[in-house]
């Protein structure tokens, strides 16, 4: 272990995802937290957008710029879609840069230009250690000692380390996957939305993206496709669910002839035995939104669906945790040769 003290800025820290980062830095061990910025916020106190931050609170947030940024060792980007590629692109190349936005996740240069108008950034290494990425490997040799990381998206997280290990080995059909999810409203950000309103919210649940818009839709495809060494397509709904944080997906693809309930099982604990921020349930046991809150975990039950040879996979994560600030702290550990668990937590709120 390197023993250090790891100076990170906060860019954007005035939203949900900047604020998580915020509060998982502030616990680690070899971080100082330095500069934290904002846009439209600049100028105001951290605890006045962030009151459950209060060993930061009297923090005041300064403008973004690649100039303040530049004099740390890392730099979270936790800013909108297309906002991080240029500032990115100023900052030196030995500061690690963690970008929680879409902007250089993709390999696809049509696909980004489909789903999200513009033009492609660049790929960057893909922040989810555990991905596998063939029958035995996975994504985390490729982040250890790296100094740009693009952190996943929230729904990917749990879909595609719900799905992986089957498409790697070789359990599962490319075509026909199905995937259901359900995220809590601090997903869609902290702008006000007249359709994030409480009195909209709260007793309701809604589908949006609808009919494979969803821009997280590539992202999961890419990560699969990775897995299985062959195309996979996905059909992906996402539904907006009366609850601040998580995710619960429900994921479903076909099984190749004759696989059975044991061979699923047995890929799927080989593929997590050693991962400590994933958890494969008991047969029979099913992940809730609670038992993640706050955590850095992703816990999914699966079985197998024999009328209709389907493997359903159901999967839990707190989408500001292991679905984005989590991450980047996990890869900020990989890139600079901590622990990977160093700050991060196992264990959820509850009640």
């Amino acid at each position: 272990m390197v023993c250090q003290v790891i100076r990170v800025a906060v860019a954007g820290a005035s939203g949900y995802a900047g604020g998580e980062a915020l509060r998982l830095l502030a616990g680690h061990p070899e971080v100082e937290v330095g500069a934290v910025t904002a846009a439209s916020s600049a100028g105001a106190r951290l605890g006045y957008v962030h009151p459950h931050l209060l060993p930061l609170a009297d923090r005041v947030l300064a403008e973004t710029t690649p100039e303040l940024l530049a004099e740390h060792d890392a730099v979270v980007l936790a800013l909108p879609h297309g906002a991080s590629a240029a500032l990115a692109a100023q900052l030196p190349a030995d500061v690690l840069v963690l970008d929680c936005g879409a902007d250089h996740r993709l390999a696809d240069p049509v696909a980004w230009k489909t789903f999200y108008g513009s033009e492609h950034a660049g790929t960057w290494p893909y922040g989810m250690p555990e991905l596998l990425t063939g029958a035995t490997s996975k994504q985390r040799d490729a982040l250890v000692g790296a100094r740009r990381v693009a952190v996943p998206g929230c729904y990917p997280t749990g879909i595609s380390l719900a799905l992986a290990p089957g498409f790697a080995a070789g359990l599962l059909e490319p075509a026909d996957v199905v995937v259901v999810a359900a995220s809590g409203t601090s997903g869609a950000g902290k702008g006000l939305k007249a359709n994030l309103l409480g009195s909209e919210v709260m007793g309701s649940m809604s589908p949006y993206g609808v009919g494979g818009v969803h821009r997280h839709t590539p992202e999961v495809e890419q990560n699969l496709t990775g897995a299985a060494g062959e195309p996979v397509t996905v059909s992906f709904t996402p539904t907006l669910a009366p609850m601040p944080r998580g995710i619960l997906a429900t994921c479903t693809a076909r099984v190749r002839a004759g696989v059975t309930a044991a061979q699923l099982r047995d890929a799927w604990q080989q593929a997590y035995a050693d991962e400590p921020f994933v958890v494969v349930l008991p047969e029979g046991s099913w992940p809730r939104t609670s038992d993640v809150l706050g955590s850095n975990v992703v816990e999914m039950g699966l079985a197998l669906d024999e009328r209709v040879g389907r493997v359903v996979v159901v999967a839990a994560e707190d989408n500001l945790t292991k679905g984005t600030a989590g991450a980047a702290v996990q890869c900020l550990n990989l890139a600079f040769g901590l622990p990977e668990t160093l700050g991060l937590p196992r264990t959820g709120v509850a009640p």
